[in-house]
């Protein structure tokens, strides 16, 4: 009885122990086990702005020109001294420029809260978002849409990565019967913390491909040959299982609050597409567009997607 239980004793440890170098070493295997294509580019800078509030009217009751402070402005105090008043009026002159710089003052500051109104402030609220989608590795004609996306794209400007956005949007809103999985995530964050959120995000999908086989970062367009992959590994991949998924990663950088529905059906997953793809060119900060195997002859098992995507949900 006393072997029995020494017996026990031992052996858990030593279980406890294989199970987690087996974890440790199937995760290895799992990791970086597709290739991968990248669109992207774009900066944490935000444009200089030149408006009109609505509703606001810059120029004085009885017309002319607009002139800082509105009504009542500078005019009676330029005309005093040169139309001769006397030096009797000093005292009201000194007055009146007084009164003139507390009505500039007053109208800067209440500039400056309709500009916080409208998103405009100093420290303006951004968003950083992401969606990611699972489909059946039958949607080949979405992996044919994303590589010419990818090769064509103007990645320069803010108007072409907003039509990159909607275009990998409509791609996969156009597919919807090879949905399996899906997942949001969006958070609020001040401009001086959203481009480390950003950039953790991106970095934490790119490291999950064994190479970027396809990629248009800022306009620098870069293709690897389909011999990135060996012939042996593709047989090896493709002996050991078929490619069953491919992932799709939509990562946005924008101005102002965007919430994203929790994904628990593919409705959700709809309305997170065609929000995030309605992002306008103005409000787009920056853009990853991700997706896992690019490569042809690459494979993404069901095993790949549970180690390296767990927070993807059934739809």
């Amino acid at each position: 009885m006393k072997l029995s239980n020494l017996f026990k004793t031992l052996i858990r440890p030593v279980l406890a122990i294989a199970l987690v170098f087996t974890l440790v070493f199937s995760q290895a295997d799992n990791a970086m086990a597709a290739s991968g294509g990248r669109i992207g580019g774009g900066s944490f800078r935000m444009p200089s702005r030149g408006y009109s509030s609505p509703g606001r009217t810059y120029a004085p009751p009885g017309g002319g020109g607009y002139y800082p402070g509105g009504g009542g402005g500078f005019f009676p105090f330029v005309y005093f001294p040169f139309f001769g008043v006397g030096g009797g009026f000093g005292g009201l002159f000194t007055l009146l420029i007084f009164i003139s710089i507390a009505s500039f003052l007053v109208n800067s500051f209440r500039r400056a809260g309709d500009d916080n109104e409208l998103g405009y402030s100093s420290t303006p609220t951004i968003s950083v978002a992401k969606v990611q989608v699972g489909l059946l590795a039958e949607a080949r004609e979405l992996k044919a849409d994303l590589d010419r996306i990818g090769e064509k794209a103007d990645t320069s400007s803010s108007e072409g990565l907003a039509q990159v956005l909607q275009e990998a949007s409509l791609a996969l809103l156009r597919n919807p019967q090879y949905w399996v999985y899906g997942t949001t995530e969006a958070k609020q964050t001040r401009l001086e913390a959203a481009s480390g959120e950003f950039n953790r995000l991106a970095l934490s999908e790119r490291s999950k491909f064994s190479a970027e086989t396809l990629s248009n970062v800022n306009n620098q367009l870069k293709q690897a040959s389909s011999s990135a992959l060996t012939l042996a590994d593709k047989d090896s991949a493709l002996a050991e299982a078929p490619g069953e998924y491919i992932v799709v990663t939509l990562l946005v950088g924008t101005q102002g609050k965007l919430q994203l529905p929790e994904i628990n059906s593919a409705e959700d997953l709809r309305r997170s597409l065609s929000q995030l793809g309605s992002v306008s060119s103005d409000q787009l900060l920056a853009l990853e567009v991700l997706w896992t195997p690019q490569a042809d002859g690459d494979v993404l098992t069901r095993d790949d997607l549970l180690a390296e995507y767990p927070n993807l949900k059934l739809v």
